[in-house]
């Protein structure tokens, strides 16, 4: 079979606005490798390569950091990896590996990191270039638009709730019922921990519930914090969703030692009273997505507990409308790239 000499790719020109470029296939340089992408998640962070204005000069990314595909060719230096494998790249691809972070073994908070689709090409695209040291095996009976959002939602989620300190039976709760709140519920509550789904309007109880939470607290009808304290308090609060205000007023539902653990960027800042932090011995973490290994370990608890997003795909062709209907909030609840939609 004839390998095309080109590809397409929806490429990031500023304003919110993505064009389709034909581009010649390029051969993997020394450690990297060649992907056939099946499958790209939409993901928030994408505004931060498409949003902003551009000046003409200034070259067009491809975001995208949720890929799934396989490779088909390798660079030089590039062991332990074939041609043909299933494969995935997230949010964080590589390392610099001479930073403070990293020489400590923090590559998560490596100070110059490969980010995919911001300082690299993405996958919103038929091929993607990826460093060898970022690539994250995934399994061939994972369904590639399902395993897509794994790999930076599902990754964040999970890496943040088995990092929190709580135990099996410990109150648990998630704020937000959205891209990852609806895998932390499910995350949760196959960890073993008492669920508890916090989110605005009563129409959203029988979804959490449907994902696995025990409790449901709607924050339009009631105190989140006086709910939460009256159930024990919350070992965790993992916050999903992107407000700051409804952040802080959970702080005085933690339980003694509870952390309020943070992976949503809100616009406004979290303000905290010093008498809950201190009284009680509380606080307030972030907590930012994972390695390699994190990654694979994300898929494998996904597969053995049967967890998975709730996703609509979409032709690479609509990658404008799915990446607009993602930032409405207008997809349930995850928006998917695909290559071949007939697949």
């Amino acid at each position: 079979m004839i390998q095309p000499a080109t590809y397409r790719a929806a490429v990031a020109v500023g304003s919110g606005k993505l064009e389709f470029a034909e581009r010649p296939v390029p051969e993997p340089r020394y450690g990297q490798v060649r992907i056939r992408v099946e499958a790209c998640g939409v993901c928030h962070s994408d505004s931060a390569t498409i949003e902003p204005e551009r000046a003409e000069s200034a070259s067009a990314l491809v975001p995208g950091h949720e890929v799934v595909g396989r490779i088909e060719a390798l660079g030089e230096g590039v062991e332990g990896w074939s041609l043909g494998q299933r494969v995935g790249v997230g949010f964080l691809a590589g390392e610099d590996r001479t930073c403070p972070s990293c020489r400590q073994g923090d590559i998560v908070n490596c100070e110059k990191p490969v980010i995919t689709g911001m300082t690299v090409d993405g996958g919103y695209a038929e091929i993607m270039i990826a460093e060898a040291r970022g690539l994250v095996r995934v399994p061939d009976d994972l369904e590639a638009a399902e395993a897509a959002p794994l790999l930076c939602a599902g990754l964040t989620t999970f890496n943040a709730l088995r990092n929190a300190g709580a135990r099996a039976g410990d109150i648990v709760a998630v704020h937000g019922l959205g891209g990852l709140g609806h895998l932390a519920v499910q995350f949760a509550n196959s960890m073993g921990f008492y669920t508890v789904a916090i989110a605005r309007g009563a129409d959203k109880a029988p979804l959490a519930r449907d994902l696995g939470a025990h409790r449901y607290i709607d924050a339009k009808a009631e105190s989140v914090a006086e709910v939460l304290h009256n159930l024990g308090g919350a070992k965790v609060i993992l916050a999903t969703a992107p407000t700051g205000l409804g952040m802080s007023e959970m702080v005085p539902g933690l339980s003694p030692r509870g952390k309020l653990v943070v992976v949503a960027i809100a616009s406004e800042p979290i303000t905290v009273n010093a008498i809950d932090l201190v009284f009680g011995g509380r606080s307030v973490v972030g907590a930012l997505t994972g390695t390699v290994a994190d990654n694979e370990q994300t898929l494998a608890f996904a597969q053995q507990r049967n967890i998975r997003p709730l996703i609509e795909t979409f032709p690479l062709e609509q990658a404008q409308s799915a990446y607009d209907r993602m930032m409405r909030g207008d997809v349930r609840f995850r928006a998917v790239l695909v290559m071949k939609p007939t697949h």
